[in-house]
């Protein structure tokens, strides 16, 4: 019966830690919670990241006196799961870098305020460290823009050319280009390529001008003509198209060694197309910077990029057309020809969006979640790295689906009264609507299912400036 008794009780604990009852003195529900002990390591490796000085959080939550005074904020931000921002649905795809907090953690917090924000012995407390100006680390090489762009202060979307041409000492072969935004206020998003010059064809690739307003040109080869973007005798350089992005709250990526990567030279440029400003009211202007990561070997399998829906592969269905008052839903789907081992995905909308899912449709008819975000906000949009590449096998159909509220009652809406959005408007301007999924792939090879996406290291290096 003692025997059956324990057995009994183990059972029961079994059940309650499954529930997610904790034991011990220094996790108990009925012990105090104090900054040091219990709320640090949640800020520390939930809010930190972004809530520093250089990086993308409005305040900087480090020490004990900064989340004091914010302290009611967190709990209510945190409690509704506002904060950390995590649209992707987890209970649908699991991806790397998870920005969410657990049930816990959350109680933690709450408590921590009602019971008066206790600062616990702060006095041994460690603070992790992180790079000013990068979310990779210490980069090999940095790379700023020549002049800063100036950005009138009329109201308007601006969508620019920008060259940031560069020098090195040798040639090498890049893992990762970080974007980091000088105006973060403004820079809503940019699409980065390498301007690759053969020998003699560029005698002065550091020469300006190195923007330009592309709407100010009839078309993309006077704008790139206008920087000086082609080589002397005005044929093209060879691209290297999106070597890096930029959207807002978006990290820059890394991989394991052999995965993706770019050779480039010792001169050459970085060409940000459609780099897009929002409106401002005021004069000010933008000095972004380009942060490099060497690699030591040359890369294995370069990844692959496609993009359906707007300005992509695959049309619209029904078409692109979202009356005023109305919720709309869109699907644009394509067919994968041959085996594919997907690497991340990121879906795109603009303010009208509220809904988006993404999903494969294999031959036998099963199905291969992708991505589901139940609750879009364009404020926070990520590239999503799986944790290992999805294998989406040739024949299968990738489907993306979404949905958009033009209505006024809307926050969102850009436009009151609400507007008809019509497919013949349709830009990158954030007033405008847009309905893309983008993924990166490589081919399939035997053995891609096993990659770990998530354990490898990041790139490091000496730091330097080239102006």
């Amino acid at each position: 019966m003692r025997l059956l008794n324990r057995l009994l009780m183990l059972c029961m604990m079994a059940a309650l830690l499954a529930c997610g009852f904790e034991f011990g003195n220094q996790s108990a529900d009925d012990s105090p919670v104090n900054f040091a002990q219990h709320i640090a390591p949640i800020i520390h490796q939930n809010c930190m990241p972004c809530h520093r000085p250089g990086a993308a959080g409005p305040f900087p939550l480090i020490t004990y006196q900064q989340v004091r005074k914010k302290a009611k904020t967190i709990r209510k931000v945190t409690q509704s799961r506002y904060m950390p921002p995590w649209p992707a649905d987890p209970g649908y795809v699991s991806f790397i870098g998870e920005k969410r907090l657990s049930d816990r953690d959350i109680r933690l917090l709450s408590r921590w305020v009602e019971e008066g924000c206790a600062p616990g012995d702060t006095s041994g407390l460690l603070l992790p460290e992180f790079l000013e100006g990068s979310m990779l680390g210490r980069p090999d090489w940095v790379i700023h823009f020549r002049e800063p762009v100036p950005l009138p202060g009329d109201n308007k979307d601006r969508f620019m050319v920008v060259k940031v041409p560069f020098e090195l000492p040798f040639d090498t072969f890049l893992r990762a280009v970080e974007y980091v935004p000088g105006n973060r206020r403004l820079v809503h998003h940019t699409n980065g390529h390498i301007v690759h010059y053969s020998k003699d064809s560029k005698k002065q690739p550091m020469k300006g001008p190195y923007y330009a307003h592309r709407d100010s040109f009839p078309d993309m080869d006077a704008a790139f003509r206008s920087i000086n973007l082609l080589n002397d005798d005005g044929s093209y350089p060879l691209l290297t198209l999106s070597a890096f992005n930029y959207l807002p709250g978006m990290s820059p990526l890394t991989y394991p060694d052999g995965i993706g990567g770019f050779k480039i030279g010792r001169s050459g440029a970085f060409l940000l197309n459609d780099q897009h400003y929002g409106p401002s009211v005021r004069d000010t202007s933008d000095y972004s910077t380009l942060n490099l990561f060497f690699m030591d070997k040359p890369p294995v399998r370069p990844l692959m990029e496609t993009q359906l829906g707007s300005l992509g592969i695959s049309e619209i269905v029904p078409r692109f057309n979202i009356p005023a008052g109305t919720v709309r839903s869109f699907h644009t789907r394509a067919m994968i020809r041959s085996a594919i081992s997907m690497i991340s995905v990121n879906p795109h909308m603009h303010l009208l969006g509220t809904t988006f899912k993404a999903f494969a449709v294999v031959p036998s008819g099963d199905t291969i979640p992708l991505i589901s975000i139940p609750r879009w906000d364009f404020r926070w949009q990520y590239t999503y790295v799986f944790r290992k590449p999805v294998i989406i096998p040739a024949g299968s159909v990738v489907w993306a689906f979404g949905t958009f509220d033009n209505r006024a009652s809307n926050p969102r809406n850009p436009f009151s009264p609400p507007r008809d959005f019509n497919e013949s408007n349709s830009s990158m301007k954030t007033t405008d609507e847009m309905f893309q999924f983008i993924f990166q792939y490589l081919p399939y090879q035997r053995g891609d299912e096993h990659i770990d996406l998530e354990h490898h290291p990041i790139a490091k290096g000496v730091s330097k400036t080239a102006n």
